[in-house]
Parts: C-alpha cells; structure tokens; sequence
C-alpha cells in the first residue's frame, strides 16, 4: 500500500455496513468518545440525514479499492462542520491525512470547523496539520472537546 492507494468516491449503499462495523470498534469508540449506534439506528442516520441531505457531502475512503472509511462536511446551524472515519486497520499510515488533503480540495466552504475529544490528539494534529486552528472547546456530554477552525 502506498499513499497513492488512497482514493476518495461517491458513496453507495454497500459502503455503509462497512462504516458501521468502523463504528462499533471499542477502541475508536473510546478515543472519538462517540457512543456506537445499533445498526438500526446508523443505517436509518446515514441513509436519512446524511445521503438523504443534499447539502451534506460525503466521501467513501479508498485504500486499494478497498473502503478504508468517510469523508463528511454538513451544516449545523449556521457552521459547516467536518467529519470523519477510518477503521482501525488504516490508523497511523498517513491514510487519513491523504483521504483529508482530497477531500479539502473538493470541500470548498470555508470557515469549516471540526469539533474532536481533545484526548484524541492524532485526529487533533491530523487538522492541525491541514490548517485547521483551534479557537476554543466544546463539551459534548461529560468530554471537551476541541473547536477547531479552517478560514
């Protein structure tokens, strides 16, 4: 595998059981500090207020041609906000920070925040490494997080 292996498409339906099962890893749970959702409830999410939204955009990660994780950029409110996802088998190989250059470069409303637990520091450097500037915190729950912004 090289960084070259890293592609960004459209998403399709099948994509999604692999993004849930993502979802489910103990591990990036713990890190992103995101609960999982039962597989009822991701499917009725991504299908409705993700691929149902068409101000959403989003992105299957490939590595290979294999799906590696999401791209997503969605309005809340009045802010466009990023997220992503990567299974674990694709963690610390400079993969998400491929998958990130691309989509930035497709992703064109600024400012863009991003919001992740501030114990996450590889998500935190991996935006601090493509421009984004935190700007303060944001508590989701009991876990702060760090408001981080791309102008």
């Amino acid at each position: 595998m090289s960084i070259e292996d890293v592609r960004l498409r459209d998403v399709v339906e099948d994509d999604l059981d692999a993004f849930c099962a993502y979802e489910q890893d103990p591990e990036a749970a713990r890190r992103s500090r995101f609960t999982p959702r039962s597989r009822e409830a991701f499917m009725s999410h991504w299908k409705e207020r993700v691929l149902g939204d068409d101000t959403c955009f989003v992105q299957t990660v490939t590595v290979g041609g294999d799906v590696a994780g999401n791209l997503v950029a969605w309005w809340d409110g009045d802010r466009r906000f990023l997220g992503y996802w990567l299974g674990r088998a694709y963690w610390g190989r400079g993969i998400g920070s491929r998958a990130l250059g691309l989509f930035l470069e497709r992703e064109k409303d600024r400012p863009l925040h991003a919001d992740p637990f501030s114990g996450n520091t590889g998500s935190v450097r991996l935006l601090e490494k493509h421009g984004f500037r935190p700007v303060g915190t944001v508590r989701h729950g009991d876990d702060e997080h760090v408001l981080l912004v791309l102008t």
